[in-house]
């Protein structure tokens, strides 16, 4: 008798198991398995690898093996030495994705073999060789240019216009924290020239930030509308993904799962 409850209870356990593991749920769970699993994210100007925090932890909530880069800033060979530096390590095929400066640093990097898609967030897009100063002064000028203060050789925007015009969607208390953690930039970081464009060859998005006051959003739909690039547009500031880290997460995902994983 004992036998035989054992045997029922046996047979049971493995029925319920079996039906949890064809479970809707579980399905759905396999099917949205992103087909990329790196990423890589590269901050701008006026910022560090923070600033990708609540980005970061979305991603990897998905799945996702996340790195940040920490750019030096000192000229864009530099910044891109610093991103395929991080390239390097990743294990197979990555988006990549770059915010405002970053996105002259991923349009050099991003021929490496490992860089299966860009993102690009309130980005720069600069074609090969193109004079980016020219191009954006076709463009209304934004704000927080008038807030930029240099000093021996570098520069930073002061804190009034990086809660105002950076960050103006953001925490005002927030917002002066990342003021006092801001990245300082030669000041001919802005000079260099890519001898590349890699948006030409690989699939990319972009999210344009409507309510940007430092870089304008005409530039960012124009550069945009140019690489033929997926297009989101999120009501933020210039730090969308600080502001609005799901938008931005989810548009990285969307690149990851709809990039094909080659070697």
């Amino acid at each position: 008798m004992i036998k035989r409850q054992f045997l029922k209870t046996l047979i049971a356990t493995a029925t319920a198991a079996a039906a949890l593991s064809l479970a809707p749920g579980a399905m759905a769970q396999d099917a949205k398995a992103p087909a990329i699993r790196n990423v890589v994210l590269v901050h701008g100007a006026y910022a560090d690898g923070s600033c990708w925090t609540d980005v970061i932890e979305r991603l990897q909530k998905a799945g996702l093996h996340v790195t940040a880069v920490q750019n030096p800033l000192s000229s864009l060979a530099d910044d891109v030495e610093a991103t395929k530096r991080i390239l390097a390590l990743q294990d197979g095929p990555t988006i990549l994705v770059g915010h405002s400066w970053a996105g002259t640093v991923i349009s050099e990097a991003g021929n490496d073999a490992k860089v299966a898609g860009l993102v690009y967030v309130a980005a720069r897009a600069p074609d090969a060789g193109e004079d980016y100063g020219a191009l954006a002064a076709r463009f209304p000028a934004p704000p927080a240019s008038a807030g930029l203060v240099k000093a021996n050789g570098f520069a930073q925007l002061s804190e009034q216009a990086f809660v105002r015009d950076f960050a103006g969607d953001v925490d005002p208390v927030k917002a002066r924290a990342l003021s006092a953690v801001q990245g300082r930039i030669s000041e001919t970081l802005f000079a260099g020239r890519t001898t590349q464009a890699a948006w030409r060859s690989k699939p990319t998005w972009y999210a344009v930030s409507t309510n940007d006051r430092t870089t304008s959003p005409e530039l960012e739909r124009f550069l945009a509308a140019r690489m033929k690039a997926k297009t989101i547009e999120v009501a933020s500031s210039h730090v969308s993904m600080l502001s609005h880290p799901d938008e931005i997460a989810n548009l990285i995902l969307e690149a990851a799962n709809n990039v094909p994983a080659r070697q």
